[in-house]
């Protein structure tokens, strides 16, 4: 017995244990009749599913959120996404620091478990940074939007501040919710709008390891970590890629950009390349895209943002270590490199494992919802990775799977925020060391 209560408190597990009370605590607050609008109403199953999706910072609605939700359930709403953004385990340890000043060796290996820093002395001061970064992002975000709001839509001063607070949350958080009906469609022309936001998102999903680094060494780029050059390198390559290839593919789609100005079609795809790495808002109608558009959104989607951030995916640095692995076996190489650094077998079997995992749950999870929704592949293949990556883009159909599509879609948020790897570790009764090694045998391959 106490060994079973020794791994059920490991900090996989923990982490786990502390996000599923967060949903359940969320799912009860905004069950409560207070929460929804007069003349609306709200099903336990909406209340999960909403949960769900602001703690893991995805954004899939089942209702319009500023019309279904009262006053207090957005604030709930607001509540969720901050501590699914920032990392329950973070926030708990900041709370910590400016309480007692100083961590325990637990709440360390906790956070570390959530935030993927390098060792348990290093934890306090990431989480100070953290909050710094937090901050900063997210009242700078704030301003820009209420000023914009004021000055450019003639909001009174108090309702422009809430509209600013609220997106610039869900904009650095990656949770992609929005209080109007269209997402941020209605501001595809408003660069004021959209560009904050969409730094905003790049912002939250590079992941706190990179401000660390870029804060001791940003004038040095030769002293940059491994992980800090793969996930700005990627991240630029990403956003570049997407916004060529939706730019192009959507240029003369009515149902989008196609009535646009050139300078305007440029911006609306680089914001919806911006959005499918976990921001999931939208300036344009997801819906009316062409199939080519969804398909290069499910790409984008699937591999996410950087590690230790607010976005979801497998993660660049996953893709990228992926990509190095297959480098390196194509040229009979017996390590595999990457900016002069060699990779350990631990870390490239992580990446495989991550990303197997992660094919096996889209894979699972499109079966499931096409069996309990009549919906063809390449929407429901798009709603189970956007759900899976944590992203919240649709193309139409969230409110119409049913309580069946919901309950797969809910698990799908739960464990694509958590991420496979976590979530098997925590849930695994036993950790156990081989201390023997089988004789070698090579099948074949291929």
């Amino acid at each position: 017995m106490k060994n079973l209560l020794g791994q059920i408190n490991t900090p996989s597990r923990v982490v786990v244990v502390a996000f599923l009370a967060v949903v359940i605590t969320g799912t009860g607050l905004l069950s409560l009749p207070v929460a929804v609008e007069e003349g609306q109403h709200v099903s336990w199953t909406s209340a999960l599913f909403t949960a769900t999706s602001a703690v893991c910072v995805t954004g899939l609605a089942m209702h319009d959120t500023a019309a279904h939700w009262s006053f207090f359930g957005e604030i709930v709403l607001l509540v969720l996404m901050q501590i699914g953004g920032f990392g329950i385990m973070t926030l708990s340890s900041i709370l910590a620091v400016l309480v007692s000043g100083k961590l325990g060796l637990r709440a360390r290996l906790n956070t570390q478990a959530e935030t993927k820093t390098l060792g348990p002395g290093d934890v306090r001061r990431v989480i100070v940074g953290v909050a710094k970064v937090t901050v900063i992002a997210e009242v700078l975000t704030a301003t820009v939007l209420a000023a914009r709001f004021v000055t450019g839509y003639g909001e009174p001063v108090g309702r422009a501040i809430y509209y600013g607070i609220f997106h610039a949350i869900s904009a650095f958080t990656n949770a992609g919710f929005a209080l109007w009906s269209d997402s941020v469609m209605g501001f595809v022309t408003d660069p004021w709008i959209c560009l904050p936001l969409a730094l905003a998102v790049i912002a939250g999903g590079l992941g706190f390891p990179v401000y660390a680094v870029l804060r001791e060494n940003w004038r040095r780029p030769s002293r940059w970590t491994l992980h800090a050059k793969i996930t700005l390198w990627m991240t630029a390559v990403l956003l570049l890629g997407g916004t060529l290839a939706v730019t192009a593919i959507e240029w003369s789609n009515p149902g989008t950009m196609g009535g646009l100005s050139p300078g305007l079609r440029i911006m609306a795809g680089f914001f919806h390349s911006t959005m499918t790495r976990s921001g999931g808002l939208n300036s344009i109608d997801t819906s009316q895209m062409s199939e080519n558009s969804w398909l290069v959104s499910d790409v984008l989607m699937f591999i996410g943002a950087g590690s230790a951030g607010t976005a979801g995916g497998i993660k660049v640095t996953t893709f990228a270590l992926l990509g190095f692995v297959i480098l390196a076996e194509l040229r009979g190489e017996p390590d595999v490199s990457a900016g002069r650094r060699r990779v350990p077998e631990q870390l490239q079997r992580q990446a495989l494992t991550i990303a197997l995992l992660s094919v096996a749950s889209v894979a699972v999870g499109t079966f499931a919802l096409m069996m309990a929704t009549p919906f063809k592949l390449d929407r429901v293949l798009f709603e189970v990775i956007s759900a899976f990556g944590t992203v919240g883009l649709s193309t139409g159909i969230t409110a119409d799977v049913g309580t069946a599509g919901h309950l797969i879609l809910t698990v799908l948020m739960f464990v694509g925020r958590l991420g496979p790897v976590t979530l098997g570790a925590a849930l695994a009764l036993h950790v156990q060391t081989r201390r023997f090694r089988y004789p070698e045998e090579r099948p074949l391959v291929g």
